[in-house]
């Protein structure tokens, strides 16, 4: 089995629930055809560079995989036939890398930083 990396693009229509639903699909696919899902992060709504198939905005997900070839590419096909799907990219690397993507690790260092601040000044005015 070869390691991927899946990039996958919603319409802006569809809701945070729905995208993830769609990541929950591809899981089913691999791991009917034999391969597992090692990661998935769902990266939400963000701004795109220019429009897509009419949209200015579009759900991110991003699933690392251990599947074979086959199982890739009736996840291909499947994302092919599926409206809400804007585009997806699937990249083939030497190995999985599990840990956070930067984008993620840069909200979790924020969030980091808002619980040691602890309340905020206007917070304390208010109680």
């Amino acid at each position: 089995m070869a390691f991927y990396e899946h990039t996958v693009m919603t319409r802006q229509d569809v809701s945070a629930q729905q995208a993830e639903a769609l990541n929950d699909t591809i899981k089913v696919l691999i791991e009917e055809n034999g391969g597992r899902v090692a990661k998935i992060e769902y990266w939400g709504l963000r701004n795109l560079t220019y429009r897509v198939k009419k949209n200015r905005k579009a759900h991110y997900s991003l699933l690392a995989l251990d599947a074979p070839p086959a199982a890739m590419a009736e996840v291909e096909r499947q994302l092919s036939i599926n409206e809400d799907v804007l585009r997806w990219l699937t990249v083939r690397v030497e190995q999985l890398d599990l840990e956070l993507s930067p984008l993620l690790a840069r909200r979790e260092r924020e969030r980091e930083r808002e619980r040691e601040r602890g309340p905020r000044f206007e917070d304390e005015a208010a109680a």
